[in-house]
Order: C-alpha cells, then sequence, then structure tokens
C-alpha cells in the first residue's frame, strides 16, 4: 500500500483477469473489454458484437462457467473460447449457515487473500453484502474488520464473482423463473468501496446491465465512512442508493470511534450528502449509527441527531443497530430498553429510525464482525459472549461491513 501526501490510500490491485495455465478469465470483463478479448482470438469481425452479445448472457444472465453450455454459440467458436478462456469463480474456503438463513461466504482470491461475503434473507427480499477490499485501511474501533490491515482492493471480477458464489448457492441460476433470491445488495462488507471507486463502479455496472444481471439500480446500496471527494462522484457516475456510517451526533466522538473524521469531519460529511445527486423524500439517504453503550446512546445524543438532519435539511432516515461484539472489543451494546428509547426519541423528531434486527450472529456474520482471519471460536462461546453483551433480541443475528452496516 502507498500513501499520496494528502493521506489518501493507494492500493495497486493484481491483475484484473488473471490468467491460469495461459487461459484469461473473462469474469468481470465489461462488454467493451469482453469484445475486444474475443476479437483478438480471432472470430471473424463481421461476428464479433454477436459473439459478444452471446457470451455475455450466458456468463451473466444464465451463469454458466462453461463455454460447452452455450448452446447458441457455433462449435468452433466455442473452441476458440475454450482455448483461450475460463469463466471460474473464487474459491469457496467455508461457507456457514446461520439458524435464521443467513449465509456467509469466505472467498479465496487467485492469490490467497480472503474476503466474505454474507447473504441475508428476510421476508420481503434477500439481500447480499458484499466486500469491496481484503482488509481495511479506515481503522473505525468499533469494527472487528478495521482490526485487520488493507492488504488490496478487489478487482470488479472479484467483487462481482460475490454475487455469482451466492446466486449458485441458492440455485438462482437453474430455476430464474421462480424469481430472485438474491434481490438486493449492499455495498457493505469489508473495505471502503469509495478508496476502490473505479474496480466498484465498474462491478456494478456489470451487474446493472439489462441483458446481464439486471438488478436494479435502486436496489443497490453503497455504503461509506464518508469519502467526501468521491461522494458526489458516486452519485453521478454510479447513481445507486447512498448509505453514510454516522456513528456519532459530533466531531469529537466521532473522531475517537472513526479516524476518518480528522480528514472529513461531520460538517463536510453532511455536506456531501445534501449535495448527493439523486436525494430526495423518494430516495432518501440511509445513516447507520451503531448503538455503543455510554458512547453515543443518551437522549441528548438523540435529540442532537435530529437537530443536525434538519440543520442539513436531509431526506434521511436512521438505521439503529445493535453494536455486535467481537473478540478482543472495548465496546458494549447499548440496552435494549435504551435502543428503544433512542428511537422513539428521533421517530418524533420526524425521521425514521428503524432498529435493526440482528442476523447471523451464530455465524459471525453480524454488523461490524466480518473478518477473513477471524479468531475461530465455537458457536456456544460466541453466542454466550452476545448473550451477555447484547439484551434481549441476542441470538437472533446482524450483517455487517467495514464502513456500513446493514
Amino acid at each position: 500500500m502507498q500513501v499520496t501526501p494528502t493521506g489518501t490510500p493507494v492500493v495497486v490491485s493484481p491483475r484484473a483477469n488473471p490468467e491460469e495455465d495461459g487461459l484469461q478469465n473473462l469474469l468481470g470483463l465489461d462488454r467493451i473489454e469482453l469484445k475486444a478479448a474475443i476479437a483478438g482470438i480471432g472470430v471473424p469481425e463481421k461476428q464479433v458484437k454477436m459473439r459478444t452479445s452471446q457470451v455475455w448472457h450466458w456468463v451473466y444472465h444464465r451463469g454458466v462457467s462453461s463455454f460447452g453450455d452455450m448452446l447458441n454459440v457455433s462449435k468452433d467458436v466455442r473452441a476458440k473460447l475454450a482455448e483461450h478462456f475460463i469463466i471460474k469463480r473464487p474459491e469457496i474456503v467455508e461457507a456457514q449457515y446461520s439458524e435464521d438463513g443467513t449465509r456467509k461466504y469466505l472467498i479465496r482470491f487467485h492469490d490467497g487473500n480472503e474476503a466474505e461475503a454474507v447473504y441475508i434473507p428476510e421476508d420481503d427480499r434477500g439481500t447480499l453484502c458484499v466486500s469491496s477490499q481484503v482488509g481495511c485501511t479506515l481503522n473505525c474501533k468499533f469494527c472487528h474488520t478495521g482490526t485487520m490491515k488493507l492488504v488490496r482492493n478487489l478487482t470488479a471480477g472479484e467483487i462481482v464473482a460475490q454475487l455469482m458464489i451466492a446466486r449458485d448457492d441458492l440455485g438462482e441460476w437453474e430455476n430464474p423463473t421462480a424469481g430472485r433470491r438474491v434481490t438486493n445488495i449492499v455495498m457493505m462488507g469489508m473495505g471502503e468501496p469509495l478508496y476502490n471507486f473505479d474496480n466498484v463502479k465498474k462491478a456494478l455496472e456489470i451487474i446493472m446491465d439489462e441483458e446481464g444481471i439486471q438488478l436494479s439500480r435502486r436496489r443497490i446500496t453503497l455504503s461509506t465512512s464518508g469519502v467526501v471527494p468521491h461522494m458526489e462522484r458516486a452519485g453521478r457516475e454510479i447513481g445507486v442508493n447512498l448509505a453514510v456510517s454516522l456513528h456519532a451526533v459530533n466531531d469529537g466522538v466521532r473522531t475517537d470511534i472513526m479516524p476518518i473524521n480528522k480528514k472529513y469531519n461531520l460538517n463536510e460529511v453532511l455536506t456531501a450528502c445534501a449535495n448527493y445527486p439523486g436525494a430526495h423524500n423518494a430516495r432518501r439517504i440511509t445513516f447507520e449509527y451503531a448503538m455503543l453503550k455510554g458512547v453515543n446512546d443518551s437522549d441528548k445524543d438523540a435529540h442532537d441527531l435530529v437537530r443536525l438532519l434538519r440543520k442539513y435539511k436531509l431526506p434521511a432516515k436512521v438505521n439503529l443497530i445493535p453494536f455486535n461484539p467481537w473478540p478482543g472489543t472495548d465496546y458494549e451494546c447499548s440496552s435494549w430498553d435504551q435502543i428503544q428509547r433512542f428511537s422513539d426519541i428521533v421517530y418524533e423528531g420526524g425521521i425514521s429510525a428503524p432498529i435493526r434486527r440482528p442476523r447471523g450472529r451464530d455465524i459471525m456474520a453480524a454488523c461490524g464482525q466480518l473478518k477473513s482471519a477471524s479468531e475461530k471460536k465455537s458457536k456456544a462461546d460466541i453466542l454466550r459472549e452476545q448473550t451477555a453483551a447484547a439484551g434481549p433480541d441476542s441470538a437472533a443475528g446482524a450483517h455487517h461491513s467495514s464502513t456500513g452496516l446493514t
């Protein structure tokens, strides 16, 4: 990792589509790159556009990993494709399944580095939490991922692959008429998405493509800890929903628990939110707020939060997230009564403030718990610790990231 004079981390990604036995991986190529790759292996020029559309459809709409399955592509072209390319997902090192239906995937990439993705089923949706980096540079004190060093950015292919892996595991490709199980994506896994802007943008454009995976931008949320220079750009160039990790109502507390606040303070972050393209009452910005006992959970904090959001005239909702303990943390979850009281105060101030029901805690898949080199503990040990820390709903389970919390 390198650091610019302004302090912004610069991480050199590995080769975007590494070769294996001389074969280039097509997963993660955008349309222009795929067209160039197909043209480069000697496919007749008059066929290139058609073959590109066919391969794109089979890879991203049908989820195939073998050129032999591309039945409307001629045998000679299939042979050429197989001679030069592969369609390969990263390795799933471990898949864990929570009692509440949450699924966590530990994924190993070609260079041996790992990241986690989490699938959370709900009554009206299925949300996949996607990582953007191996590790994280932000060092938020309440986040398990923040205890890792930033290793590198994920490539666009590695980001898209997390969705492909989840759809593989859920059996979505085999029965597309049954309806989607992954209906929403949140860029809230390991890492700060806006510190890997270009790869995140490319991956989401592939995911949103109308002839491929076809996920609407309204069903995608990008979470940031407040990387102000890229927030407006994200709204303009990607256009997905925005979530901001707030977690405090004054600069003193926020700087203490989120070091990035030294660089981009609350005024700068909230001004960027107010200027976010496309933000309006029907498309509110989500503010994530982890409930930390004795740190940010007082009645005064709740009233100050209302005043803060009103001051910047923000179309907002606040997700209150019961803090999810992890091995070695110094923080405790607020009491359930206080979380409810905090929520009521914010609601009475005219701002939606739902309490996020914890998910996946029994497999360390909850908000703030993702870490590819997590300390191994038994399920019973984890549940005992969390039941003691989190109150009456502690056995239920939630999900997180490094930057935002879902």
